[in-house]
């Protein structure tokens, strides 16, 4: 059965909508509730706004009740802490049994509450309304309770952090209930180093019932939280109660039955790991890797391939070589595609922490399978990660074994894969050098620059710069140019403009006079285009060059292409006229402002067009100015 109130175990309240009417027997009505309460609000009209959000409360539309709630400081702020206390949390807590969406907008809003009810030394009144909203059935609403209940106690003063709290994790943990030891079991941390010893002696056998209680969910959460409390119990100096509490729970919940329990041991080897030295790791933790990577659980195993490179910062070098090495090797040829996925993002990472020699021995052939594998979300990962594996394994290497394998990604069939090859294509200039890049990947890149995903074809114009720069002009102009060009006339608006930040960045890098005579006619040679796009693409051109080419280029070639489409016959081409004409009148000097510019604006300025005036006026404003 639905529980939401925290009357008697087995107790289901009545659906109906928030009221200041009592739902149980032992409640009594509060004053915030009552018709006298709302009317003296009412005659007040500066509570008047206040008093709507109080009656919104009880509003039989969730949306409305949702709003108030989510505007409770309001009402707070202006009852007055007093009241708040008195009146406003005792109102919330009668009122818990609404709708899922409600509850939660609750518990967040309680978490952010203590100065509204006093301060610190009145934060121990929130603890009732949240202790109810930590036993409700829906998962999302405890979480945000927990997390809140969290907030408050780290607020609380020592004596009401002992006397109050302490007592809320124990009926919590008792509870008949599961949904209430599910929410305790994230609530020890929180508290322990302000504790006196004989009470954290009781919470850490509090927490060790949970970690073997009956439903898998409680020990779950025991298991999720694990590694919090005991960052917190090593780190509050209690080393011995560290290794003999918890890390005989830590190994139990690392063989509990249950792989959702088992898999997020992975997590708190990582943690433990951060705690213990490399000899303590090697003969604690080392074993539970061991266990978890060969899980009969797919899925414990892919959260080890996800977490493999902090598992293996907390070992020695030599149970990296001995332990570790076959290990990953054996996700890397795991049977599930998912683990080998998992795997396959680490490849790099994990590398750097071998020799030389143990990569191209047994990381290099689990690549090459790797780029083969059936599955494409595996090669997606390989391709997200292989050039890393350049810098490690040396020039000659890299030719012969990493060179062939991007090629080949470079032509697969999907286009993820072949879009993260391309991303990181510069991690290999500084090994291979770009003209060996270039003569090798160069047709592989061109083919890809016609590609039909735009996102492929992006990335490729972000790397064309690069390769232009180092293999100088003449590279260009036999080689890359005419691709450059023709993405200005591509079918999607991002990749001509990207394109024409690719033209900046080639102008800037081989000079005004080189890009006058070669490039820029090509460039501005889009305005005459019969599609309204392409002469746009002129003008976006125009716009992005003019800080860069100098005033006498500006003048003598952008401004004129600038002035002659104003009699453009599409309106959209004409107020970016308007709009390109104020970007650079920053850079033109006054004669030409006033001769040239002021006139063709004054004349756009009376278009038939609304928009085009509009821009027009605008660029004329900034004129006068």
């Amino acid at each position: 059965p639905r529980r939401r109130c925290g009357c008697r175990p087995g107790h289901r309240r009545r659906a109906r909508r928030l009221t200041s009417t009592p739902r149980c027997a032992d409640r009594s009505p509060q004053r915030i509730g009552t018709p006298v309460a709302a009317a003296e609000l009412y005659m007040a009209n500066e509570l008047y706004p206040v008093a709507i959000l109080i009656d919104e409360l009880k509003n039989e539309d969730i949306q409305l009740r949702l709003n108030s709630i989510r505007r409770l400081s309001t009402i707070a702020v202006a009852l007055g802490p007093q009241r708040s206390r008195d009146e406003l949390i005792p109102f919330l807590n009668e009122s818990i049994d609404d709708e899922d969406e409600v509850l939660l907008a609750l518990a967040e809003e309680l978490g952010n509450f203590v100065e509204y009810v006093g301060g610190p030394a009145y934060a121990r009144v929130l603890l009732m309304p949240l202790e109810t909203l930590a036993a409700v059935e829906e998962t999302v609403v405890r979480d945000k309770a927990v997390e809140s209940l969290n907030k408050v106690a780290e607020q609380l003063a020592p004596e009401h952090l002992l006397h109050d709290f302490v007592a809320l994790i124990r009926r919590l943990a008792q509870g008949d209930w599961f949904t209430s030891r599910i929410s305790a079991c994230g609530l020890f941390a929180v508290a322990y180093a302000r504790l006196p010893a004989a009470t954290k002696a009781e919470m850490r056998t509090a927490f060790a019932q949970l970690s073997r209680d009956d439903t898998p969910m409680v020990r779950r959460a025991a298991s999720a939280n694990l590694g919090k409390l005991a960052v917190v119990v090593y780190k509050a100096g209690e080393a011995a109660a560290f290794k003999e509490d918890l890390l005989p729970l830590f190994r139990a919940l690392s063989a509990d039955e249950q792989d959702s329990v088992r898999l997020l041991a992975v997590e708190n080897c990582v943690r433990v790991g951060q705690l213990l030295s490399v000899a303590e790791n090697e003969a604690t933790v080392l074993p539970i890797i061991r266990m978890v990577s060969n899980d009969r659980s797919w899925r414990v195993r892919y959260v080890v391939g996800e977490h493999f490179c902090e598992l293996v910062s907390a070992v020695g070098e030599e149970a990296i070589k001995l332990d570790m090495l076959p290990t990953f090797v054996r996700m890397l040829r795991d049977q599930e595609a998912e683990v080998r996925t998992a795997a396959a993002f680490k490849v790099t990472g994990f590398s750097q922490m071998l020799s030389r020699d143990n990569v191209l021995e047994h990381i290099l052939p689990c690549v090459r399978e790797l780029a083969n594998d059936s599955a494409q979300p595996v090669r997606a990962a390989l391709a997200s990660v292989i050039m890393g594996l350049a810098p490690l394994v040396c020039k000659d290497a890299t030719i012969e074994h990493l060179l062939p394998l991007f090629l080949q990604l470079l032509r697969d069939e999907f286009p993820e894969v072949r879009l993260n090859v391309i991303s990181t294509m510069h991690s290999i200039n500084d090994v291979i050098g770009v003209e060996l890049l270039s003569q090798s990947l160069l047709p592989a890149i061109t083919q890809l620059a016609e590609d039909r995903q735009w996102r492929v074809r992006l990335a490729i114009i972000d790397n064309v710069p690069l390769l232009a720069k180092q293999l100088g002009v003449q590279f260009f102009e036999e080689r890359l140019s005419a691709m450059s060009l023709a993405w200005l006339k591509d079918c999607v608006y991002t990749i001509r403009q990207s394109a024409i930040e690719n033209i900046r960045q080639i102008v800037e890098a081989f000079g005004v006079e080189w890009a006058t005579g070669s490039l820029l006619p090509e460039v501005l040679a889009t305005h005459t285009s019969t599609n309204y796009l392409y002469r746009l693409t002129a003008l976006s051109a125009v716009t992005s060059l003019a800080r860069i080419v100098g005033e006498e280029v500006l003048c003598s070639r952008l401004l004129p292409l600038v002035i002659t489409m104003a009699s453009d016959p599409v309106p959209n081409v004409r107020f970016n006229v308007a709009k390109t004409l104020q970007a650079i009148l920053g850079l033109l000097p006054p004669r030409v402002v006033e001769g040239t510019v002021r006139p063709r604006l004054l004349e756009l300025a009376a278009d038939a067009d609304a928009d085009v005036r509009h821009f027009a006026d605008q660029a004329l404003l900034q004129c006068n100015a």
